[in-house]
């Protein structure tokens, strides 16, 4: 099975340096210690962190102004960890992701803060749509699995979270 990273239109990816406690970045490759380049390589690969989308429908504020576009964050250990701790989770595990969420998205639209509240309140086209891209973009970038045709045995793979970003 071939690994790729997720794509995601009008983003610049965000790194931050190694060992930073920025909860809101994952760690960078780090150079080597000499301060040399390997040789045979320019520069290093970093990673990419953040990861931007266009909801389906968008998210309506108070004030009827639409918001559709967006950026999502890896997910760390903590992020998945803490939504455990929350009561309305304990009561009812399917609001789960919407504390998830509520947590990894950096950017929606115009707003300044994007939490749980906003998250809650999304047409679930669009809940449905950024579970899928939490799970693609935290799982190596795809949601593809190895496949043989049952006829002639001939491998390919098919894509478990549909044709596009967000169908199922």
């Amino acid at each position: 099975m071939r690994r790729t990273t997720a794509t995601a239109a009008s983003a610049a990816p965000h790194t931050a340096a190694a060992g930073a406690d920025d909860p809101q970045s994952a760690p960078a490759v780090a150079p080597p210690a000499s301060g040399q380049e390997p040789a045979g390589t320019a520069t290093r690969d970093q990673l990419r962190t953040e990861f931007a989308f266009e909801l389906p429908r968008g998210y309506v504020d108070e004030s009827g102004t639409v918001h559709r576009d967006g950026v999502m964050r890896l997910s760390t250990a903590r992020d998945e960890l803490v939504p455990l701790r929350d009561v309305r989770v304990q009561e009812n595990p399917a609001y789960l992701s919407v504390v998830l969420l509520g947590r990894v998205i950096t950017r929606l639209g115009t707003l300044t803060t994007v939490h749980d509240g906003i998250v809650e309140n999304m047409f679930a086209s669009d809940l449905a749509f950024l579970q899928d891209f939490y799970r693609q973009i935290n799982a190596e970038g795809h949601t593809r699995a190895a496949v043989r045709c049952p006829h002639c045995s001939e491998p390919f793979e098919v894509e478990l979270g549909g044709s596009r970003l967000g169908e199922s």
